[in-house]
């Protein structure tokens, strides 16, 4: 079995382009079938995935899930396959971003003395983490179980919307059980750096309660959380510490804050504690709490967490040809409802941007945790199609972010806080998408003054040398390349964006503008590279180079070859740069088939190598669709399908880099069904090579969307023509406007590629075109 490691070597999933696929077999999913035991949320626990395994619903604020570690790249979503102890279970986890952050709110379950360190991961003895194996560990959509080695405590954790549950069962005769809260557990930068974290408090409240608060300054830095959590049963003695002394009476303030809930009855009964959040206050979290678990009944907690997940997935159906198929498939799905992640209470408060607190109308949800540099790509559109009841609301809220935040249009936003990560800023697409697609109840005028403040006026993040020079100079700003064409692609989304408002003008100067990619390609080498201010190529140049020197890199978790193909929306003057289609067909084949290696220097983001492409990392996933607009649209069949053959498993390490909040994901979703969003701002899909015999997406309002592909089989991943509601389409494209009405999409595949399918200049994919609702340049 292929897996992510032995990929990274190079071009040895290249063998299978002519003859990768899936073999026909299983009737489709049933209306009643339970979809959610096909998930397997270990799959991306291992590998550079970073997902996590625990409790959560679809876009919950709450994720409830074991803390393996806090200190390690590897271990950002809280949790890693490798490990073999764990400190507690905490509240909120990232799914698959590449920094870690939140663990909030840690519940330690123990037998025996209080301890209030956790000991390390090498050196576990003496503090209060508890050994695991893998085989007492199960996992499911909104459900966690595990059994603690050396404690014989099972622990059970499952989640709402906006609370956790959990459900412990100490063993007969344990001594001095008791729950430690650690407060001042969390992400850590690395081993042994504490989590910074002020403003802290926690009050006892009965003998039945313990509530909280802090703010963190971590990668969301200043983010502010607050807890309410209640336990099924009194205790009978709780003691608070700060700075790890105990402390006299009900409540404490400081930084280091934990508690201890003694329970010397723990095995007469299992013992439940609930936690509610709120990023606004304790009176929210406890308002939350009381809204979503009014009671103790943890198996029907659980089975409403079960059943919001079983509707969710069955917006999806596939016809599938092996149990592996259908795992990787709806865990994918599963990862891609995951994030964004619920950010308002139940009473429509929520803390905006600015840090103040605002109140949503009635019925409107506000979120949270956007990866916007990945999740543009693919998962946005995945919504688009699978979630067009919940768009509004998600994108609704980056107009909020944009309107409310100091920091401006979003970039990465997490709870409340801009951490700023990555280039550009990729809101505009998300937002240009939606209104193109006609999407309603989302305030684009109100965003656009944002986002016309950050193209026309601001300086910061090399702009004003981007205005200055139509590029980002690389002796002077660090990433310089990648951010030039990264900007170009936003000033494209903006002007779609200015167009919708009514600022003609300025649309069309953002059109103009959005073609900068052309300052940093060198037409002599046909790579994309570092100029100085001046005006000059940088020397030395090495296509496979991070950068010209040790002090920065001239890209973004990309080298030369990568970034060459990071165009999405002019493809054809891109192409012209090149010399013409068919030269540009060439340039691709080479990066898929050139040597593998990669400098010393490379980030661990640059995975999932085939010859220079990188599935591992965002930027790569459009390549392969490329193909498309040269007329040599089998290569693209050949190349998907061979992607998702080889990149995506069904095992902890089974993803081909971070997961990133659902991207990854995403990207093998939408190749499946057979379409990809290249240049998402352009409402249409270009055509991949459907892995199926057979899907059924519901696209809203009671409509379903068909695909077939009869022929399908793993020697027949070629398109041998295409049929829409029983008509020939000749096109290697298809509108979203038609497949959001529903109706029957079908490919007729091949052992052999069709060189003639999409060929024709007419049957390509449209690019640089005002398309959509923003009402033409």
């Amino acid at each position: 079995m292929l897996t992510r490691r032995t990929l990274l070597g190079g071009t040895a999933g290249l063998a299978l382009l002519g003859g990768s696929g899936v073999p026909m077999g299983l009737a489709r999913a049933t209306e009643g079938e339970d979809l959610t035991r096909w998930v397997d949320p270990f799959i991306g626990t291992g590998g550079h995935g970073h997902t996590y395994p625990g409790a959560t619903v679809p876009f919950g604020m709450v994720q409830v899930s074991p803390d393996t570690d806090n200190g390690r790249w590897d271990s950002c979503s809280g949790y890693h396959d490798d490990d073999r102890t764990l400190m507690g279970f905490s509240h909120t986890h990232l799914s698959g971003t590449g920094v870690g952050d939140l663990l909030d709110v840690l519940v330690v379950p123990r037998v025996g003395p209080v301890v209030l360190q956790p000991g390390s991961l090498e050196k576990p003895e003496g503090g209060y983490r508890a050994r695991f194996d893998h085989a007492d560990q199960q996992a499911s959509p909104g459900y966690y179980r595990v059994r603690l080695k050396d404690s014989g405590i099972v622990a059970e954790l499952t989640a709402t919307a906006r609370a956790g549950l959990h459900r412990y069962d100490f063993p007969k005769g344990g001594d001095d059980a008791h729950l430690l809260i650690d407060f001042h557990h969390g992400m850590q930068d690395k081993p042994g750096v504490p989590t910074r974290v002020t403003d802290a408090t926690l009050r006892l409240v009965g003998d039945d309660t313990l509530v909280g608060g802090r703010r963190v300054h971590q990668w969301a830095d200043g983010r502010h959380i607050y807890f309410a959590l209640k336990l099924s049963r009194p205790y009978t003695r709780a003691q608070l510490y700060s700075d790890d002394q105990p402390v006299a009476g009900n409540q404490v303030a400081g930084t280091v804050l934990k508690c201890a809930l003694h329970y010397p009855d723990a095995d007469k009964a299992p013992l439940l504690v609930k936690v509610g959040l709120s990023a606004v206050d304790i009176d929210g979290a406890l308002r939350n709490l009381q809204a979503d678990i009014p009671g103790w009944d943890f198996d029907r907690v659980r089975g409403a967490a079960r059943d919001a997940w079983q509707a969710e997935l069955s917006r999806v159906r596939i016809e599938a040809d092996s149990a592996a198929d259908r795992r990787i498939f709806y865990t994918a799905l599963y990862h891609s409802f995951v994030a964004p992640t619920l950010f308002s209470d139940v009473d429509g408060r929520y803390r905006g941007m600015d840090d103040a607190i605002h109140q949503m109308p009635a019925g409107r949800q506000t979120y949270s945790t956007y990866s916007l540099w990945d999740t543009y790509r693919a998962l946005h559109p995945l919504f688009t199609l699978a979630q067009p009841e919940r768009v509004p609301d998600l994108v609704d809220s980056l107009v909020r972010m944009a309107v409310e935040s100091p920091a401006g249009p979003p970039v990465w936003p997490l709870q409340g806080r801009e951490t700023g990560c990555m280039i550009g800023w990729h809101s505009a697409v998300v937002l240009a998408e939606a209104q193109a697609k006609g999407f309603k109840g989302i305030d684009y005028k109100a965003a656009w003054p944002v986002f016309r403040k950050r193209a026309f006026e601001d300086t910061v993040l090399g702009m004003g040398e981007y205005r200055r020079l139509g590029y980002i100079p690389s002796d002077t700003v660090d990433e310089a390349v990648s951010k030039t064409l990264e900007y170009a692609y936003d000033d494209w989304a903006m002007a779609h964006l200015a167009a919708g408002a009514g600022a003609k003008d300025d649309a069309r100067a953002l059109v103009e503008r959005s073609r900068n990619y052309r300052n940093v390609f060198d037409r002599d080498l046909g790579f994309v590279r570092a100029r100085d201010g001046a005006g000059k190529w940088i020397e030395p140049f090495d296509p496979r180079a991070m950068g010209h020197m040790k002090k920065w890199r001239d890209f973004t978790e990309t080298n030369a070859w990568q970034a060459t193909f990071l165009n999405q929306h002019d493809l054809y003057g891109y192409m012209a740069l090149f010399g013409g289609p068919e030269a540009f067909e060439r340039k691709l084949d080479e990066l898929f088939t050139t040597s593998s290696e990669m400098p010393a220097d490379a980030p661990p983001d640059i995975a999932g190598l085939v010859g220079q492409y990188a599935h591992g990392n965002e930027p790569s996933h459009h390549v392969a669709y490329l193909y498309a607009y040269t007329g040599a649209h089998h290569k693209t069949q050949a190349r998907v399908r061979m992607l998702l053959r080889t990149m995506h498993q069904d095992q902890p390490d089974g993803l081909a880099g971070n997961e990133d909040c659902g991207q990854m994901s995403a990207w093998y979703l939408m190749s499946a069904l057979g379409l990809y969003a290249v240049d998402p701002v352009t409402p249409l899909y270009v055509f991949g090579a459907p892995l199926f015999q057979r899907a059924e997406v519901a696209v809203g309002a009671g409509r379903r969307l068909v695909i077939e592909a009869p022929g399908n089989g793993p020697d027949s991943p070629y398109i041998q023509s295409v049929t829409w509601n029983g008509a020939a389409h000749t096109k290697s494209w298809i509108s979203h406007a038609s497949l959001a009405m529903g109706g029957r999409l079908t490919f007729h595949m091949g052992p052999k590629p069709d060189p003639l399918f999409g060929a024709a200049a007419a049957d390509r994919p449209p690019s640089f075109t005002p398309l959509g609702a923003a009402g033409g340049f």
